[in-house]
């Protein structure tokens, strides 16, 4: 088991180091603010472009079948069978407020399915929304896509909730010449907070007879074979009760702690105060106990010390581990502007010893990132809200999206730009010029972001209520109206949004090239009486840089005698 255990480290670090990474925070109605369920979901890949997807709501003649294109490469896997109706689908969330978000995390390598399958992740969600209501017949669908037609993925967790209720599941194929796939899936229990990042976290649970769809009372749901195919392949002897999916099926290594678990544990130690005895298994520390599994490791789920918003949901997104001993904004990496990037390689060498950069929440590869919200007190249109922004999520703003929505702004729309086709009239392009210019001075651009930011999105906040009153007024008599407002109100708040990031990039341009800082009050920049610019601000690098650079200059900077 010491052996199993060092060859999982080195598979930890090669894997994580290589994949791309997402994050997901789950959210049950009795632990939010308004009652609402809420998931978040960060897309990260250095290949993905940033767009909203659209499906219809469309009805099928018998016999039609539906082409598999794997969402990752665009490749065709094959064809399944069509449904006769489909539900239409706006990001990752359906017209019946049921969303689904993901993260991979790999697991045993023999257990990836590349040629026996022909469903892949990406494709799983997409056709549950398209043909579930909520989020347990979401988990019926996956299951029987897989069961027939086989998985095409490595490890996944799945975050899926409806109007009433949030459920985590993962699973994992069985390799290569075997269909279907090892999976659980368990109820948060409402009042609580759930998250996953890249690191399979379902442990134990409790082993059921039958997957009885349809029974409330059933939390958790389950692969009949989850625990006898691990007893068949010698990985697991004991007892039923005993036995850990993702100690099994993906156990965690450093890796899997510092690069992923880590995140988690950022969002918990933000809303519970006991978390922080977690930070040495969050940092890879990792205790061994019975059966080798790991002792120390944080509950799947937590109860909150608050009640958390979707704008609360915004600002962890764009966490950093800010305030912690792994803060990115500190460290020699950071630079004199204290910036919270490092790019890749995750892992590097020194000497023949191997260190790591931080993987915090907020990355600068995220193609599109959302934070979901079902209201089970509003028709369905109206009571999903798909809070959708593109690129980095630290400096994104993220846009209110109605499920109901009949079509796209035009900026977000799958085919205007793609990641090497830049588009001035593309969100994807305009966030990206913003994001990348405020990395270049980052402690003094981001404050103008964070303003213009926090406005914006304090703006729609405060509309909601309105929108969604006026939204229901409508639906009552007309729900096609009601669909057109809805509609409107989110193209055009989207399209405006980039209209006004586009300007504030300008704006940014103008005053912080050349290393200056021009002198400007409320957005105007200053000017002397006869018009010529104002001296700009130059304030310097920090002095804690400037000691770095003369301690490791060897005095080749020092001034002999007079400078002047």
């Amino acid at each position: 088991m010491k052996k199993f255990g060092s060859l999982i480290l080195l598979i930890s670090l090669i894997t994580i180091g290589t994949s791309e990474a997402c994050t997901n925070f789950l959210v049950t109605k009795g632990a939010s603010v308004d009652g609402s369920n809420m998931i978040t979901y960060a897309a990260d890949a250095h290949v993905l472009y940033g767009e909203l997807y659209y499906r219809p709501a469309m009805d099928y003649p018998a016999g039609s079948m539906m082409d598999i294109i794997e969402w990752d490469t665009h490749k065709l896997l094959g064809q399944i069978k069509q449904v006769k109706h489909t539900y239409s689908v706006v990001g990752l969330m359906n017209e019946h407020q049921l969303t689904i978000g993901e993260t991979t995390y790999g697991g045993r390598k023999e257990l990836s399915n590349f040629h026996s399958g022909i469903v892949d992740y990406g494709n799983l969600m997409f056709i549950a929304l398209q043909r579930a209501k909520t989020a347990r017949e979401a988990i019926q669908v996956m299951a029987g896509l897989f069961d027939e037609y086989g998985y095409y993925s490595s490890g996944e967790s799945f975050s899926i909730s409806d109007k009433n209720e949030v459920w985590i599941m993962e699973l994992i194929g069985k390799g290569e010449g075997q269909k279907g796939a090892l999976w659980v899936a368990m109820k948060i229990p409402d009042g609580y907070v759930c998250a996953h990042a890249n690191q399979a976290r379902i442990t134990t649970f409790d082993f059921q007879e039958k997957n009885d769809w349809f029974n409330e009372d059933q939390v958790v749901f389950h692969a009949p074979d989850v625990i006898s195919f691990a007893r068949e392949k010698g990985w697991f002897t004991g007892k039923d009760k005993d036995f850990s999916f993702s100690d099994i099926y993906a156990p965690v290594g450093f890796g899997g702690a510092r690069f992923c678990e880590m995140r988690v544990w950022s969002f918990f130690k933000d809303v519970n105060k006991k978390m922080g005895k977690y930070a040495d298994y969050a940092s890879g520390i990792i205790e061994h106990g019975k059966n080798d599994f790991a002792k120390n490791r944080m509950p799947l789920w937590i109860k909150p010390d608050y009640k958390l918003s979707a704008q609360d949901l915004m600002k962890f997104m764009r966490d950093h581990l800010e305030g912690t001993n792994w803060d990115m904004t500190k460290d020699l990496g950071a630079g004199p502007w204290e910036l919270p990037y490092r790019w890749r390689p995750l892992t590097w060498e020194v000497d023949g010893v191997t260190f790591c950069n931080e993987r915090a929440t907020a990355t600068q590869q995220t193609g599109f990132s959302f934070v979901s919200q079902s209201r089970n007190w509003l028709p369905d249109p109206i009571g999903g809200i798909h809070w959708f922004g593109v690129d980095d999520a630290n400096t994104t703003v993220y846009a209110p999206m109605y499920c109901g929505m009949s079509e796209v702004p035009f900026s977000y729309q799958v085919g205007n730009g793609d990641l090497l086709t830049f588009n001035w009239d593309a969100a994807f392009w305009v966030f990206n010029m913003v994001a990348n210019w405020t990395y270049s001075r980052y402690s003094y651009i981001i404050k103008d972001v964070r303003l213009k930011q926090a406005a914006m999105e304090n703006k729609y906040a405060e509309l909601t209520p309105v929108i969604d009153e006026a939204a229901k007024a409508l639906y009552k008599n007309n729900p096609e109206l009601a669909i057109d407002f809805i509609t409107n109100y989110s193209v055009n708040t989207a399209n405006n949004l980039v209209d006004d990031w586009r300007e504030l990039g300008q704006f940014l341009f103008t005053k912080y090239i050349d290393g200056n800082i021009k002198k400007e009050k409320e957005g105007i920049f200053l000017r002397t009486e006869t018009g010529y610019p104002v001296g700009p601000d130059q304030p310097g690098y920090p002095d804690w840089w400037l000691k770095k650079i003369v301690e490791s200059s060897s005095g080749k900077f020092e001034v002999k005698g007079s400078a002047h």
